[in-house]
């Protein structure tokens, strides 16, 4: 699932990172903790990465990063809120400058026609930074393939979001 490009994606995000002495968290549903290993991966990524909370069910999402219960229950656990509470509430927990974050149907069942298997919400929060202020960027992707595929594109998605976020400042 770690392949070659998404490790070189994973090293690239970290160092550009590190020149902006900027650190990261994650927040992890259906994933499962893929993107932190992947960041972790690259050998001196300590450097950067701070923790990654794997908040896989929704008692997890609350109690692990804040999500409120109440928003869980009113849109569900994939829905762009939480993907933003995840991001925010490990932002907040761990004193990173940026978390990432993701919610999501990653199959093979547990699809529905309004939330279908591949579909992904992520956010990615950063701390206030300098002059440019804090924020909260988030993607809707609905990803092809297996449960395999689809957790990996869900890693690449969410470098590519961090990058945005760095691209800013």
């Amino acid at each position: 699932m770690l392949d070659d490009q998404t490790l070189a994606e994973a090293a690239a995000l970290l160092e550009a990172m590190k020149a902006r002495n900027l650190t990261l968290a994650t927040a992890e549903s259906c994933t499962g903790g893929l993107i932190a290993a992947a960041l972790t991966a690259v050998a001196g990524s300590s450097a950067v990465v701070l923790a990654g909370f794997v908040t896989y069910s929704n008692a997890a999402k609350t109690a692990m990063v804040g999500v409120p219960a109440e928003l869980i229950h009113r849109v569900g656990a994939v829905s762009e809120e939480v993907a933003r509470a995840m991001a925010e509430g490990a932002l907040a927990r761990s004193g990173a400058s940026i978390a990432l974050s993701c919610t999501g149907v990653a199959g093979p069942g547990g699809g529905s026609a309004e939330k279908p298997v591949g579909l992904v919400h992520l956010g990615a929060a950063m701390a206030g930074h300098g002059a440019f202020p804090a924020r909260t960027l988030h993607a809707k992707r609905l990803f092809p393939g297996d449960r395999g595929a689809i957790r990996a594109a869900t890693v690449r998605e969410a470098f590519a979001l961090a990058r945005s976020l760095l691209d800013a400042i």
